[in-house]
């Protein structure tokens, strides 16, 4: 943001409307989220009748966030904020009606098409993070970023602990009580949906780019090539791409099974449901430490936390073996990892490039982090299957390595 455009005036009480709206949306659509993600391991399970596809509906969700990140991004970039996150909720409450649909009929194929058009709701929540930033003032990015990140926390603590009244309210139509989460997340999708649309005014992005008319795009800077140019051209950018994918892929691939791996060990759905929450809380509650952090001493020492805290993460939930507390542990310290690496990484790509090839960069973050974590969720339900979870945990651990290796070289010039 230009310094001339702190001076404008209404200017704070857009950021304030922007930030109030943005808070909302994100609690209403991690509540949702949260509801699905909670039991769509068990559910595919059931459907699909092997452990070995359990993995495959948050799968099919992570890639459905990534096939829709860039045409989402491509239409903020064109029209604003406000259509893009709007229809991204709208898309999400389809998918979540078709998994209930898919429960209902005990058709596994359905419930991947269900899972994957669920997966749009992902898409908005995480670009709403950037639409948080579009009007930060200089130095400011972390908090911003991270403030929108924060508000997912009540939605997505709330989210697995509602799951089983949730289920207890489909019985007698004829449809599985795991489906139940997602029914009420239809309807959680369409208020999110109808909320940005309304009340998203003026658009953050139309408004900073009306103060920043040096930032103006052409068509050509909107596009997905024109993002993979400018990552390419900045270590800082390349850095950040692969820290929210590193972080992301880690933390999917390691949530999609625990709830499985606890049913193993004797665990029931409200104790599933407490421990889903307890990693929820890691990932959003401490989100604004991790922005304030960043502004104050750099996403570098942010992204060194996040191997930290993911390696950790790693070794209690995978030498856990039944024991639910150190399972829990090991959870909320993933969360809190995930955490870092998203709003260090989020807030490095946003100041690492030019305002007119945000929009595309962004998109690019979002269909990369969510097509590596595709394949990490795909991966892991075969490890669990054929090894353990405790071998899933320690090759989740190993995708930090690169992380670490590139932060370490890329700090070094930023520091010089």
């Amino acid at each position: 943001m230009p310094a001339e455009a702190e001076a404008v005036p209404g200017l704070d009480a857009v950021r304030r409307r922007t930030t109030a709206v943005l808070i909302a949306s994100q609690i209403l659509g991690s509540l949702g989220t949260a509801m699905g993600v909670a039991l769509s391991s068990v559910l595919a399970q059931e459907i699909g009748g092997s452990e070995a596809v359990a993995g495959l509906a948050g799968t099919a969700a992570v890639a459905g966030t990534a096939l829709l990140s860039v045409p989402v991004a491509a239409l903020m970039s064109a029209r604003g904020r406000r259509p893009g996150l709007a229809l991204a909720y709208a898309v999400g409450a389809v998918g979540a009606g078709l998994s209930v649909l898919a429960a209902a009929v005990g058709s596994f194929p359905l419930l991947l098409l269900g899972m994957v058009a669920f997966g749009a709701s992902t898409t908005a929540n995480l670009q709403a993070r950037f639409a948080a930033a579009d009007l930060a003032p200089a130095g400011t990015l972390g908090r911003a970023i991270s403030t929108v990140v924060w508000a997912a926390t009540i939605g997505a603590v709330l989210g697995p602990n509602i799951a089983a009244p949730a289920g207890d309210s489909v019985a007698g139509l004829g449809i599985p009580a795991t489906a139940g989460p997602f029914l009420w997340a239809a309807v959680v999708f369409l208020a999110a949906s109808v909320l940005v649309l309304v009340l998203l005014r003026p658009d953050p992005l139309l408004t900073a780019r009306s103060l920043d008319p040096a930032g103006s795009q052409t068509r050509e800077s909107r596009s997905l090539r024109a993002g993979v140019r400018v990552v390419a051209g900045s270590a800082r950018a390349r850095l950040a791409l692969v820290t929210i994918s590193a972080s992301h892929t880690a933390m999917v691939a390691i949530m999609v099974m625990t709830p499985v791996d606890l049913g193993h060990h004797g665990a029931d759905i409200e104790l599933i449901g407490l421990v889903i929450s307890a990693h929820i809380a890691g990932m959003y509650a401490f989100a604004p430490v991790m922005g304030r952090l960043c502004d104050r001493v750099g996403p570098f020492t942010v992204i060194a936390l996040t191997v930290a805290l993911m390696a950790s993460a790693a070794l209690l939930a995978g030498t856990a073996d039944g024991h639910h507390g150190r399972t829990t542990a090991g959870l909320f310290l993933l969360g809190l990892g995930w955490s870092a690496g998203l709003v260090a990484g989020s807030t490095l790509l946003t100041d690492a490039v030019p305002r007119a090839a945000r929009a595309a960069v962004q998109g690019l973050s979002d269909l990369t982090m969510n097509a590596s974590a595709g394949a990490g969720g795909a991966l892991a339900g075969l490890i669990v299957a054929r090894a353990s979870y405790g071998w899933l945990n320690l090759a989740a651990a190993l995708l930090l390595l690169p992380m670490a290796a590139l932060a370490l070289f890329t700090a070094r010039p930023a520091r010089a």
